[in-house]
């Protein structure tokens, strides 16, 4: 069985859709607790640079945070890839990982401050989900926020 080698590299794509309403902006991390952190200013860079509201900043950094968490605790990832994508009516989030034994779920996590971190994105977000990607047993997890919910970018 071939390993990916764990490096600390940065790997970023950026990427415009043909359509002028869709900004899309993607990055790659090592499945590491400190990339949570980096994600997270990734993803508030950008949406300062798309001129996103505070706000929805704010939103969008703790639902990556989120993910990113999941991806890199619930799984065995060598690396997790997290996309950010601004259509018309939505911004939506998607975080790749390499797969785990289940698929992502509210837990009912009682007085415990861990665990909690699907039911903040499911209050949070219009829609959530999870879907295999074809590749084994590697998923994405996404949230969108409808502009509706707040300040558009």
């Amino acid at each position: 069985m071939t390993q990916r080698p764990r490096t600390d590299a940065l790997r970023t794509d950026v990427a415009y859709s043909a359509r002028p309403e869709v900004r899309r902006f993607a990055f790659e991390l090592p499945a590491r607790t400190a990339s949570v952190s980096r994600a997270r200013r990734l993803a508030e860079e950008r949406l300062v640079l798309w001129g996103c509201d505070p706000e929805v900043r704010d939103t969008v950094t703790l639902i990556v945070s989120e993910l990113v968490t999941n991806a890199i605790v619930h799984t065995a990832s060598g690396h997790v890839i997290c996309e950010l994508r601004e259509g018309e009516e939505q911004l939506r989030i998607a975080v790749r990982d390499e797969g785990g034994a289940g698929d992502p779920r509210i837990r009912d996590c009682g007085e415990e401050e861990r665990g909690r971190g699907l039911l903040l994105v499911d209050g949070l977000c219009s829609a959530w989900g999870a879907d295999r990607t074809g590749h084994g047993t590697a998923r994405v997890v996404w949230a969108e926020l409808a502009h509706g919910m707040g300040h558009t970018c």
